[in-house]
């Protein structure tokens, strides 16, 4: 679990630091741990995996006041953990469920047993995200994603991708961007 843990707490720095997120910002967070022990995805999730790779992205999220978006499993249709907090300061409507290890997902169940006061969202538009595994966070990314290649991209047995977001460009050939 120690090497579990600094692989995603590897994974969550060069993400903070190729993606320019900063303190109030949400990164998605799509995890499979069935894929991190080598097993097929939604097959042999583990509570003990999880939480290594919760307390290893949040040494560095939380360091930053960066906060976590647990993206749960389809059994949930992806909803999301968030500390009601972030929540509420984004007036973002909360949906009633927890969860579980067999629908939510090992890594949502872990966030949510982890945040001071979690609540489930059915959707949200993250500033960045990594996705363990192929879980496909895509949904729960502002627009537009820019994928980010990380020397850090494999936690356990699973692969690791990243993205962070930039604003849409708009006006056409005579505009000027940032």
């Amino acid at each position: 679990m120690d090497k579990i843990f600094d692989q995603a707490r590897a994974a969550a720095a060069e993400l903070v630091e190729k993606s320019g997120i900063k303190s109030g910002d949400i990164v998605v967070v799509g995890c499979s741990t069935s894929e991190v022990i080598g097993k097929k995805i939604g097959t042999s999730g583990t509570l003990e995996t999880a939480q290594a790779i919760y307390n290893g992205l949040n040494s560095v999220f939380g360091e930053k006041g960066i906060y976590i978006a647990a993206q749960c499993c389809e059994h949930l249709n992806r909803a999301i953990i968030l500390e009601g907090e972030k929540a509420q300061q984004l007036g973002l409507e909360r949906v009633c469920v927890v969860p579980h290890p067999h629908a939510g997902g090992s890594f949502a169940t872990a966030a949510y047993h982890a945040m001071k006061n979690p609540v489930a969202l059915e959707e949200i538009k993250a500033d960045a995200g990594i996705d363990i595994g192929c879980t496909l966070i895509g949904m729960h990314l502002k627009r537009v994603a820019v994928p980010l290649r990380l020397e850090n991209n494999q936690i356990g047995e699973a692969a690791v991708s990243a993205a962070r977001t930039r604003p849409k460009y708009i006006g056409g050939e005579r505009a000027k961007y940032e």
